[in-house]
């Protein structure tokens, strides 16, 4: 059953590699990580969320709003072939979000003054205490499908989240159409990698992502969670 539907507009993703030892604690039970040809990898990911609907109902003051978050990629252990994500923190402007989200599905959402812009040829997003914090990207126009067996396919083609809470993991579906996208040359991320995702994550305050993603995104559902 779907919990939720929206749009996700303008999607920017930064997609760094990382040595698996530092994600093995937030594996949640009953997945693994997952790997693109041997290399892991965590992304920063900033969109909107627009149209959004809750058990079929408009979430009034709650239809659009921004969020950030940290993920990284997993597999269930009892279907390898299935693509998912799990994530290390979500940001998000609204205390109603956080409150739901992380007591149905366990997740880490915290809250943060934030802001957006987009037009044709840049998107960007800020978020914290002054918004300090900011990720932009000149997008451009031309898109196109990523390659099959691509790590473009693999960080922009999941199609289900795992969240690791004290006593359990929770399962949810998430479904949308194959994204258009581009890949950005001319961006920028100030982003405090360390104060806003721990100690552990510090190390990508100095690296540069192995790339970086554009795409506008699409409508998307989401299921109710269901206990690994």
């Amino acid at each position: 059953m779907k919990f939720l539907t929206a749009v996700w507009c303008d999607l920017l993703l930064a997609n760094y590699e990382v040595d698996p030892h530092v994600l093995q604690r937030f594996v949640p039970s009953g997945t693994s990580l997952d790997d693109f040809e041997g290399r892991y990898y965590v992304s920063l990911v900033a969109f909107r969320f627009e149209k959004t609907s809750v058990l079929g109902v408009p979430a009034f003051f709650h239809r659009r709003f921004e969020e950030v978050n940290l993920r990284f990629y997993v597999k269930p252990n009892r279907d390898p072939s299935l693509r998912a994500v799990t994530f290390i923190k979500e940001i998000v402007p609204s205390r109603i979000i956080p409150f739901v989200a992380n007591h149905l599905f366990d997740e880490n959402y915290v809250c943060l003054p934030m802001s957006h812009g987009v037009d044709e040829q840049s998107c960007w997003f800020a978020w914290g205490q002054g918004q300090l914090q900011r990720f932009s990207a000149t997008i451009g126009n031309e898109r196109s499908l990523p390659a099959s067996d691509s790590s473009s396919e693999f960080i922009t083609e999941h199609y289900w989240g795992y969240a690791k809470g004290p006593k359990r993991t929770l399962e949810y579906e998430v479904t949308h159409p194959r994204w258009q996208c581009s890949e950005v040359s001319d961006y920028s991320i100030n982003v405090d990698f360390g104060q806003t995702y721990g100690d552990e994550f510090a190390f990508l305050d100095r690296s540069a992502p192995v790339n970086v993603l554009y795409t506008p995104g699409s409508e998307v559902t989401v299921s109710f969670p269901r206990r690994l």
